[in-house]
């Protein structure tokens, strides 16, 4: 029997609609805009294999952005700073 995920995200209408926003955004980073989806199909009730199978992602990947949006919520979907020396390409 597959497992529940125990991180549910409940969107309230401002969160839903900037995530909404965002996944709509042609220019939005594809990172932004896979994560936003990811919550958006949660919220809806879609478990985390069937949000991998959609979005072609692998299951821990998934489960690593819903658990952080569970914590700390939007904020939680941004990236955080990476250890090591900086880039020398700008993005």
């Amino acid at each position: 029997m597959p497992r529940k995920s125990p991180y549910r995200v409940i969107l309230i209408a401002d969160e839903k609609k900037k995530l909404q926003d965002t996944a709509r955004k042609y220019t939005s980073s594809y990172c932004e805009v896979v994560r936003a989806k990811i919550i958006l199909l949660a919220a809806e009730g879609s478990s985390t294999k069937q949000i991998g199978e959609r979005l072609d992602l692998h299951r821990q990947i998934v489960s690593k952005w819903r658990k952080r949006f569970f914590e700390q919520r939007l904020a939680g979907l941004q990236e955080k700073p990476r250890r090591g020396r900086p880039g020398t390409f700008t993005p």
